[in-house]
């Protein structure tokens, strides 16, 4: 038996997120007008602002993984997209900067200690639990998200088959987009 591989473990995981949030904009794109920032029942208040927010906290970490300095300049607009194909695009970027900076991703890199800029202070955290904290993140995020969908004009699509190779039926769409095929997501 194989010996755990974390470093191929954050890989699927950064190429999951991303393929996860392909499907979740589609979704997304269907909403009739005023839905995407109508009002719902979330720890955000809308679509449109959980969606910010994963994106801002996602250019805060991924900056800091990448040992960046916008810091705290992430937060500066609580929503800076209005626009849900504006906020694609930027979300799909720096998806690709997570996908890039876990392809990179070596044991002896993982457990690196990233500086991360808090108010007053910087907080010290290995690589690996930084990545962890954030794909946890997106996936909390992405979840209320698709609650909210439910309460919309389009039904919450199904986001957990991008990992296993069993699933490779149901992800044609997401890895054209993406440009991707099956075999980056099995190495």
């Amino acid at each position: 038996m194989a010996a755990f591989d974390s470093v191929r473990s954050f890989r699927k995981l950064a190429y999951n997120n991303a393929l996860a949030n392909v499907r979740l904009y589609r979704a997304c794109a269907a909403l009739l007008p005023g839905e995407f920032e109508a009002r719902r029942m979330s720890f955000f208040p809308s679509i449109k602002a959980t969606l910010n927010h994963i994106l801002t906290v996602d250019w805060f970490y991924v900056d800091a993984l990448e040992g960046g300095t916008l810091g705290l300049k992430a937060f500066d607009i609580e929503e800076p997209y209005d626009r849900l194909d504006e906020l694609s695009r930027e979300q799909a970027d720096v998806d690709r900067r997570l996908i890039v900076f876990c392809e990179a991703l070596t044991p002896e890199t993982a457990v690196r200690i990233v500086d991360i800029q808090r108010e007053g202070r910087i907080q010290r955290e290995r690589a690996d639990d930084v990545l962890n904290h954030l794909f946890q993140h997106q996936t909390h995020h992405r979840g209320q998200v698709h609650a909210m969908l439910a309460g919309s004009s389009v039904a919450p699509p199904q986001l957990d088959e991008f990992i296993v190779s069993d699933d490779a039926r149901f992800r044609g769409e997401e890895l054209a987009a993406l440009g991707w095929d099956e075999t980056k997501l099995m190495r």
